[in-house]
């Protein structure tokens, strides 16, 4: 596979978690094509959590990246004038520019945002709407991708968002194993809200993971919201609310992700017709995959799978 090299722009004040997440997701390994960096203006970089890190990049390297991301970081004061040269320039040559959290200030300070919808944490998202009127700012999404700039909202949507770019490059399989690896949700939309104030669970109440899961084994059934309530034993309505108090999303949606999923998945590891792996995911029929194909990723499953076949 052509080397693809990831640089990760640490600002002072780094989150460390911010930081971790995309060091682990695109971290060496045989199935992957990453060559990552830590880089910074200086080599040594304090965090907020009270140490500081010794980065083994430079701004050069920065340049020299195909993907660049810049994790969150705090105070947001504005980054020195290098480093916003660099991320222009990074966007300008057409690289890819991502940040994680509070790391769309940076993007947004260097004009990589101007005129792109971006999102950050939800605790700073009116700053970001305040200071950067030339952003489009969306509030309740897990991440934003458009295109070769990408943003994501509050610390562990990062993992979203890094996996996702993972399935953009490599396919669902791919993204997949390392979501185990991590023990992570292995896909999560990127519209789906990024605050979800779940209430305490009361005595007698249980997470609707069970019913989730006994889904996902049958989503070549058709499986209705009337189906669902009754298998988690609640009204129709119940089920609605907790479901989007659990997931931040609907049920519906989240079924339409998962069938979604796992077709990318039999594309890329099986030689089933496209017509068979409609039925397989629930989807029924071949131009109702083809319809939702287009929808959300932009191809065909047969383009699909000519990418992405291992």
């Amino acid at each position: 596979m052509t080397v693809h090299r990831v640089a990760v722009l640490v600002l002072d004040g780094v989150t460390p978690l911010d930081l971790a997440i995309p060091t682990q997701i695109f971290n060496a390994r045989p199935e992957t094509p990453y060559e990552l960096t830590v880089c910074a203006l200086d080599s040594q970089v304090a965090t907020t959590a009270g140490f500081a890190l010794v980065a083994g990049g430079d701004l050069e390297r920065v340049r020299a990246a195909d993907t660049v991301i810049v994790p969150g970081y705090e105070p947001l004061l504005r980054p020195p004038d290098a480093v916003l040269g660099v991320l222009a320039e990074a966007r300008d040559r057409g690289r890819r520019v991502v940040s994680i959290c509070t790391g769309a200030f940076a993007l947004a300070a260097a004009g990589v945002l101007d005129g792109l919808h971006a999102t950050t944490h939800w605790k700073h998202i009116d700053e970001l709407e305040r200071d950067f009127p030339a952003v489009k700012v969306d509030r309740d999404v897990l991440y934003v991708d458009e295109g070769d700039v990408l943003t994501s909202a509050g610390v562990c949507c990062g993992i979203d968002l890094c996996l996702h770019l993972v399935r953009r490059d490599l396919g669902a399989v791919v993204a997949n194993q390392i979501a185990r690896g991590l023990v992570a949700a292995p896909h999560r939309d990127g519209g789906q809200a990024q605050y979800v104030p779940t209430p305490v669970v009361v005595a007698g109440e249980a997470s609707l993971s069970g019913t989730r899961g006994w889904a996902l084994q049958r989503l070549e059934e058709p499986l209705t919201l009337r189906v669902l309530a009754r298998h988690a034993g609640l009204s129709q309505r119940t089920f609605m609310r907790r479901f989007t108090e659990e997931t931040g999303t609907t049920p519906l949606q989240w079924l339409l992700n998962a069938r979604l999923g796992k077709a990318r998945e039999l594309l890329e590891t099986t030689d089933r017709s496209v017509d068979q792996v409609a039925r397989d995911c629930g989807l029924g029929t071949a131009a109702n995959l083809r319809l939702h194909f287009r929808r959300t990723l932009d191809t065909t499953p047969t383009a699909y799978r000519r990418t992405f076949t291992h």
